[in-house]
C-alpha cells in the first residue's frame, strides 16, 4: 500500500502572503493616523496609576522583535489551510484595531522623553511609523495574541517556555516604551481572542448553525441579550473602570447568539475541554455558571444510581467519582470542561445547552452510548446540577431499553431518586421522537 502522500508546506503561498501582509499593515496604520491627526481635537483616555509606570528604553528591542515573529510566522504554516487561517487572522486583528481607531480616535496622554543613547534609533523609527494617535484596542497586543498562538503551536518543551516568557516581555513593553496606555492593552487583548475564536484552526461546526425557532431558546436569548446591552450601556455610562463591563457584555452577547441558532458551537469544546479563546471571552458567563453551580448542589448528592452500573448527577468535582470508579462518562454540558477524572476511559461529550429541550438526535446518540458501556463498567451520566439534561438522556435510556412504560413514567423514577428532577411536555415529546429514531 503507498504511503499516504504529505502536503509540501506552503513556502511559496507563505511568501506571497507576507508581501501582501507588510505592506497592507502599513498602509491601514498609516491612514488611520492621518485620520485622527486630521480632526480637530482628540481625546486621551487613561488611569492616574499609569503615571507611575517607569520609561524603559530598552524594552524598544523586546517591542520591535514582534516585526519578526510577523515575518517568519506565516513559514511555519504546515499547510495552505493554517496558513489561510492565520493570514486572515492577521487581516481581522488590522481590520478591527482599524475600526476602533476611526470610530473612536484616541492619543497617548504622556509626554515621551528624548532618547539619545543607543535605543534613540528604535524610537525614531517607532515615532516614524505614527504619531500620537491608533491607541484602542492597541494594535501591537491584538497581533501578539495572534502571533504568539501560531508560534505556540511549532514549539514544544522548553522552547515553547521561552516564547511564553517572551511575549509576556512584548506585551509589558507596550507600557514600558510609553506607546499605549491600559486601556489600550486589555482591549487589544479581547481583539486578539476574537480573531483566534471566529477563526478556529481546529474543525468547529459553525456550519450547522442556523437560526433557532424554539420559544424557549428565542425566550433565553432575549434575556442574554438584554443583560449584554445592560453592561454595554453601564461601560458607557460609568466609564473610568466601568469599560470592564464591555467584557461581560461580549460574553452575554455570544451566549445570546448561542440560543438565537449559533448553538454549542459558541463553546468551542473539543474532546472534553473548551479553547483558550472561547475562554477568555466567555470567562463573565462561565464564573457565573460555576458559582451558580455550587450554590445549587451545595445540599444534593453527586450522583444517583439508577440501574446497577448506571448513574447520573452533576458535573463531577475532583473527588465526586471515587466512589464510583466509571469505566465511561457521557459528558452533556456545553458550558463547562472536563476534569482530568472526568475523562475516563470511555468519554462522550453531548453538548446540549443549558435550560434546553435536547434534540431527538443527541438523545439517540447519548442513549446509544449508555447502551453500548453499560454492561461493561459504570456509566455516569451529567450535565450541570443533574436534574434536566441529565434527566432526560437517562429517561431516554430507560425507555429505550424497556426498563420504563413512558417517558413520564421515567421521569417520574428519577425525581423519586434526585430531588429537583424537572422536565416539560416538550422533553417528553422529544423522549418519544427519540424512541422513535431507535
Amino acid at each position: 500500500m503507498a504511503a499516504p502522500s504529505v502536503e509540501p508546506r506552503p513556502t511559496k503561498a507563505a511568501a506571497l502572503w507576507l508581501l501582501f501582509l507588510g505592506p497592507f499593515f502599513f498602509v491601514v496604520y498609516g491612514f488611520c493616523d492621518w485620520y485622527a491627526a486630521s480632526l480637530p481635537s482628540v481625546p486621551a483616555y487613561f488611569y492616574e496609576w499609569e503615571k507611575w509606570i517607569p520609561f524603559v528604553p530598552a524594552a524598544i528591542v523586546p517591542y520591535f522583535t514582534i516585526d519578526i515573529l510577523y515575518a517568519v510566522s506565516v513559514f511555519l504554516c504546515r499547510d495552505r489551510r493554517e496558513l489561510n487561517i492565520h493570514a486572515w487572522r492577521i487581516i481581522a486583528a488590522i481590520l478591527i484595531s482599524a475600526a476602533g481607531f476611526i470610530l473612536f480616535p484616541l492619543r497617548y496622554a504622556f509626554e515621551r522623553p528624548v532618547v539619545d543613547s543607543f535605543y534613540g534609533f528604535f524610537f525614531s523609527a517607532l515615532f516614524s511609523i505614527g504619531e500620537w494617535y491608533n491607541q484602542a484596542p492597541s494594535l501591537h497586543m491584538s497581533l501578539l495574541i495572534v502571533l504568539w498562538a501560531c508560534f505556540a503551536r511549532h514549539t514544544v518543551g522548553g522552547w515553547r517556555w521561552l516564547l511564553h516568557g517572551w511575549c509576556v516581555v512584548i506585551g509589558a513593553s507596550v507600557l514600558l516604551v510609553q506607546q499605549h496606555h491600559f486601556i489600550d492593552i486589555w482591549t487589544g487583548l479581547l481583539v486578539g481572542a476574537v480573531c483566534l475564536y471566529v477563526l478556529p484552526q481546529a474543525p468547529r461546526r459553525w456550519d450547522k448553525c442556523q437560526l433557532s425557532y424554539d420559544p424557549q431558546r428565542r425566550r433565553l436569548g432575549c434575556r442574554y441579550l438584554g443583560g449584554s446591552l445592560a453592561c454595554a450601556f453601564g461601560a458607557v455610562l460609568v466609564g473610568g473602570w466601568g469599560w470592564w463591563l464591555l467584557w461581560p457584555a461580549i460574553a452575554l452577547l455570544l451566549v445570546a447568539l448561542a440560543y438565537f441558532g449559533l448553538g454549542v458551537a459558541v463553546f468551542q469544546k473539543n474532546a472534553g475541554q473548551q479553547s483558550w479563546p472561547a475562554r477568555i471571552l466567555l470567562a463573565p458567563y462561565l464564573v457565573g455558571a460555576w458559582i451558580s453551580y455550587r450554590m445549587y448542589t451545595r445540599s444534593l448528592p453527586a450522583m444517583h444510581a439508577v440501574v446497577p452500573g448506571v448513574f447520573f448527577g452533576r458535573w463531577p468535582r475532583a473527588d465526586d467519582l471515587s466512589g464510583c470508579s466509571p469505566g465511561a462518562v457521557l459528558d452533556l454540558t456545553a458550558e463547562f470542561s472536563a476534569t482530568r477524572k472526568g475523562r475516563a476511559q470511555s468519554y462522550q461529550n453531548v453538548p446540549i445547552l443549558d435550560l434546553t429541550t435536547p434534540e431527538p438526535s443527541a438523545l439517540r446518540a447519548a442513549v446509544e452510548f449508555i447502551e453500548k458501556h453499560a454492561h461493561t463498567g459504570p456509566v455516569y451520566v451529567h450535565c450541570a446540577l443533574g436534574l434536566s439534561r441529565s434527566a432526560t438522556v437517562v429517561a431516554a435510556w430507560l425507555v429505550c431499553s424497556r426498563r420504563a412504560a413512558s417517558a413520564d413514567a421515567a421521569l417520574s423514577q428519577l425525581a423519586e431518586l434526585r430531588r429537583g428532577v424537572t422536565w416539560s411536555p416538550a422533553h417528553v415529546s422529544a423522549i418519544a421522537e427519540a424512541v422513535k429514531l431507535a
